[in-house]
């Protein structure tokens, strides 16, 4: 698959079946993110990736109300960092550029793999970092549930979640955020 065939396939499903998560294919999966680019390569990004049934079961108690879609995923990835790991700037985040760039290349190696890589923000960060032993000083930017895409609607889904599974959301049109030399300039 070359890399504008992932990106055209990578979805946000929610209706999962569960998959064999090996060593190998989180070792490949964190390969991946690691080969991206960061300001001075500073490498800011962390993951834990989290696989195993009674670690799994124990996160349960992190996921918002609307996520019980994410109890199905055979893997959950949390994803932080810390702003002093990453160049500083006077006005800007950058570790959080840094690690979102890896953290894509991460679902689109995943998504090449085929598997489900579903990143999400509805859940208790506090309680995570508690969970998974990450220290109090580190951001929890985001989880990313992994799992198959099941042939079947989850019963558990909201009709607004049910509708996303089965059309693609629609896409802003690229006069909307792509500009020509300056904000609102026009290409063509």
């Amino acid at each position: 698959m070359d890399v504008v065939k992932a990106i055209e396939e990578r979805r946000a499903y929610r209706s999962l079946d569960p998959v064999e998560i090996t060593d190998d294919m989180v070792m490949e999966l964190a390969r991946c993110a690691n080969l991206s680019a960061s300001c001075a390569n500073f490498q800011p990004e962390r993951f834990v990736f989290v696989y195993s049934r009674e670690m799994l079961e124990k996160l349960k108690a992190v996921y918002d109300k609307g996520n019980a879609w994410c109890l199905a995923a055979s893997m959950m990835i949390c994803v932080f960092s810390e702003k002093k790991l990453d160049c500083t700037s006077p006005d800007r985040e950058w570790y959080l550029f840094d690690t979102g760039m890896a953290t894509a290349q991460l679902i689109l190696r995943a998504t090449e793999m085929g598997l489900v890589a579903h990143p999400i923000s509805g859940f208790n960060a506090e309680m995570a970092k508690d969970i998974l032993g990450i220290p109090k000083e580190m951001v929890v930017i985001a989880m990313v549930l992994v799992g198959k895409k099941s042939p079947n609607i989850s019963p558990v889904l909201s009709p607004k979640q049910v509708e996303r599974e089965t059309t693609r959301p629609p896409r802003f049109p690229l006069e909307k955020f792509a500009f020509k030399d300056v904000f609102g300039g026009k290409f063509g």
